[in-house]
């Protein structure tokens, strides 16, 4: 690869790794307002309706997507770094709004300080069960991921797409919400209905997101000449 195409894979790789981090931290951050979606009509389930959400699941999904891009392109090593990133970034965030939250409020705030606890009070605890979870997360998706690579030597890309998202997505959802509830953010009885609306939908949008993955690696591929199961050094 010339000095001049290795420049760009790794500006790339670094755009990436921004929109990832962004993603990460924003759900993080909105966490706490929940929505119904219902595509499918009123279901129940568990007591509770279908696809009642957390606005915070909708960047998730796409550190996912992005996890599988780099792992396939740039391999193994750089999709754990991009994911040790996204925790230190989770974690300085979380130490920001600690900080913010302490500190008073004048009277002629537009926010004062019980509206920026009601919001922003619980981000530390979401955070850290979010971080907790996805720390398995990840971890799990990436090395399923490479797993499948290997085994099929660079071919059936959707496979190891949708088998490292959909276990790990699982594993994910189960955590995060678990902590929330042991945490006191949720209550317990909406557990088994946020665990499956979460998974559910998290499913689908893996099973979306896979022809943008196949799109994305194509452009990729074809703009660096890499042949099938190839993938970039940036070291």
């Amino acid at each position: 690869m010339t000095p001049k195409n290795k420049k760009t894979a790794f500006s790339i790789y670094l755009y990436l790794g921004g929109l990832f981090i962004t993603s990460l931290v924003v759900s993080n951050l909105i966490f706490q307002k929940f929505f119904y979606w219902q595509p499918f009509g009123d279901i129940t389930v568990f007591g509770a309706p279908l696809f009642e959400l957390s606005v915070g699941i909708l960047p998730y999904p796409l550190t996912f997507l992005i996890t599988d891009l780099i792992s396939e392109i740039y391999g193994k090593k750089k999709a754990n770094q991009v994911v040790t990133t996204g925790i230190f970034a989770s974690f300085f965030s979380m130490l920001i709004i600690f900080v913010a939250n302490e500190v008073p409020a004048i009277d002629t705030s537009p926010v004062n300080d019980k509206v920026f606890t009601k919001v922003f009070g619980l981000s530390p605890l979401g955070v850290l069960a979010s971080m907790m979870a996805y720390l398995l997360a990840q971890y799990i998706d990436i090395s399923i991921y490479h797993f499948w690579k290997r085994l099929t030597k660079g071919k059936m890309l959707w496979l190891r797409n949708n088998f490292s998202t959909f276990s790990s997505q699982f594993i994910d959802t189960f955590t995060v919400v678990g902590l929330l509830c042991l945490f006191g953010v949720l209550p317990w009885d909406k557990f088994y209905g946020l665990v499956l609306s979460g998974f559910l939908f998290k499913i689908m949008i893996a099973l979306l997101d896979t022809p943008l993955l196949y799109f994305f690696v194509y452009l990729m591929r074809k703009r660096f000449n890499l042949k099938l199961g190839e993938e970039i050094s940036l070291d």
